[in-house]
């Protein structure tokens, strides 16, 4: 059994087990969040979209840490205008793992 989640802008393909990092989430470490925005969920051949899992489908997951990413380089230069610059960024994330779907856990 796997659903398909929308957080932070993107989606993904989840099943009861994985752990996933997402964009940071206001939630305490430890404890247990429901994630409304479920776009598909597939039982076997059995699969829901639209609507079907609109109503009433979350996905539980718990809360296992916060972090922030390894950093990235952003250069930018013009040629022959002597500019350069050079920042830094790291994306803070949410590491969470998926405990029940649907009602349903391992």
């Amino acid at each position: 059994m796997y659903a398909v989640i929308k957080t932070g802008g993107k989606q993904y393909r989840v099943a009861v087990g994985d752990i996933l990092r997402v964009e940071s989430l206001n939630a305490d470490e430890g404890s247990s969040i429901e994630l409304d925005d479920v776009l598909m969920v597939a039982d076997g051949d059995e699969i829901k979209t639209g609507s079907d899992v609109a109503e009433g489908t979350t996905v539980t997951a718990s809360v296992r840490g916060h972090g922030r990413g390894d950093k990235i380089r952003v250069y930018k230069f013009r040629r022959r205008k002597n500019y350069r610059l050079t920042q830094g960024h790291r994306q803070n994330f949410t590491e969470l793992e998926i405990t029940a779907i649907g009602g349903k856990s391992a």
